[in-house]
């Protein structure tokens, strides 16, 4: 994995290589990790917005569409925090 992808933070995996492998190396993920994995894999692609978010088990995020970009939903801290 650490040959064609970058781990910025543990189980989170940003691609940097040539769509069609990038397919091929996600497929084969998703094939082989289990559901409890948390994995993410955040995909630098050729078409608009240039990337492509793929989270596979319990990522303990959310990704949302938002005018069809795909953003991952942080926990917003400043609303959970006590006065």
């Amino acid at each position: 994995m650490k040959l064609w992808f970058v781990e910025p933070k543990p189980h989170v995996f940003v691609s940097g290589i040539k769509d069609s492998v990038a397919d091929e190396v996600i497929r084969y993920l998703y094939e082989s990790c289990p559901p409890e994995s948390g994995l993410w894999v955040f995909q630098k692609i050729r078409q608009a917005p240039g990337y492509r978010i793929w989270g596979m088990g319990d990522t303990q995020r959310d990704v949302a569409l938002v005018g069809g970009l795909q953003l991952v939903v942080e926990k917003d801290l400043t609303r959970d925090a006590t006065p």
